[in-house]
């Protein structure tokens, strides 16, 4: 589909997640949907333009707890703040801390387990068919029907976070070592991924074409470095989501992965769990790892900040050169929201124009 100027032609403008009181990027008219776009990036085949984040919907929705323990939800029908904290689906306690936009385990309260071989005993399963579905349902449907590609996040996934949450921290990390632990360990993922499946079920057969792709969230890292070793992921955790990839794939879904830190060193077994996309925080090199890895994940790109008093014509400039060096039609990327100060409208529009030019010319 050829480059028509006229795509450029603002219709509205996306969410600032900068700063949530300024305007956003703004949104052409796009030659096709956004989900439509989104669909040919994670295909890695035939992407029109570099997706810059108005794409892809957050979708979290209030039927599951840990979305508003955690804080977190966004639906139709938004909730106050002040209603944010308390348990999750396990019954773990959760305080919301305004300042921060987010919420932590409740102080003072005991963890629900001292050692990982208590977990058959002490925790207590939900039952998410008790949860009105039906009524999540019917009360999101224009919400999820908005030309995005709307992505269904788990805020603790089946992995270290969710054991993190039974434990604490430094348990939760002697855990992954302790190799009179492994054993119980990995029954208790098993049962973690067997209970997401259900949800990821349970969830397509509810918001139906909504929802295009789940985002899975674990941390595997501190700012600094990776929380365990390349061998344990693979060992302790690279299976089990494998098989929630492999399920959401069936599902004909689109697999994300949502893991903070500095964690680079373990992307090979990001790729061998299957996952199509992830967003790596800025203090990784996600200029190389799109580089080595762009043909096997999609990789969002973090471009330099612009120079203090750039000119808008500079703005632009410096998006054409990104682009040109870390996009490609068959080789995908996403512009990452770790970058979006960089989302003025000279730059969004050279970034824009450069990537339907290559799609147009065909190039690689």
């Amino acid at each position: 589909m050829a480059f028509d100027k006229k795509e450029l032609e603002f219709t509205k403008r996306g969410p600032n997640f900068v700063d949530m009181t300024k305007p956003g990027p703004p949104i052409y008219n796009f030659p096709i949907s956004a989900k439509e776009e989104a669909a040919r990036m994670y295909r890695q085949k035939g992407s029109m333009w570099m997706p810059y984040g108005v794409e892809i919907g957050v979708f979290t929705p209030q039927i599951i707890p840990d979305n508003i323990a955690r804080g977190f939800v966004f639906e139709k029908n938004m909730m106050s703040p002040d209603k944010y904290g308390g348990k999750d689906m396990f019954g773990v306690e959760w305080e919301y801390v305004p300042v921060v936009g987010g919420s932590m385990e409740k102080p003072g309260v005991p963890h629900l387990l001292n050692d990982i071989s208590e977990w058959h005993d002490k925790i207590v399963w939900p039952d998410i068919n008790s949860w009105d579905w039906d009524q999540s349902g019917r009360d999101n449907y224009e919400f999820l029907h908005n030309g995005q590609c709307n992505s269904f996040w788990f805020l603790n996934g089946a992995g270290f976070e969710r054991i993190i949450s039974f434990l604490g921290f430094e348990q939760a990390a002697v855990t992954l070592i302790d190799e009179d632990s492994t054993d119980d360990l990995k029954e208790l993922l098993q049962k973690l991924v067997d209970l997401h499946i259900q949800l990821i079920d349970a969830a397509c057969e509810t918001y139906g074409d909504g929802i295009d792709s789940f985002t899975y969230h674990d941390d595997w890292g501190s700012q600094k470095a990776p929380f365990f070793s390349k061998d344990v992921a693979r060992e302790i955790f690279v299976p089990f989501q494998k098989q929630i990839t492999d399920h959401i794939k069936a599902k004909g879904k689109f697999a994300d992965l949502h893991s903070c830190g500095h964690i680079e060193l373990q992307i090979e077994n990001i790729v061998a769990a299957g996952w199509q996309s992830w967003t790596p925080m800025a203090m990784n090199d996600t200029k190389q790892l799109y580089k080595d890895w762009g043909d096997k994940i999609v990789i969002s790109v973090c471009d330099d900040p612009l120079p203090a008093g750039a000119t808008p014509e500079e703005q632009k400039a410096q998006a054409v050169r990104f682009v040109k060096e870390y996009y490609s039609p068959d080789k995908p990327s996403q512009f990452s929201l770790y970058s979006n100060a960089n989302l003025t409208d000279a730059y969004v529009e050279g970034l824009y124009e450069t990537s339907r030019e290559m799609y147009e010319s065909g190039t690689k």
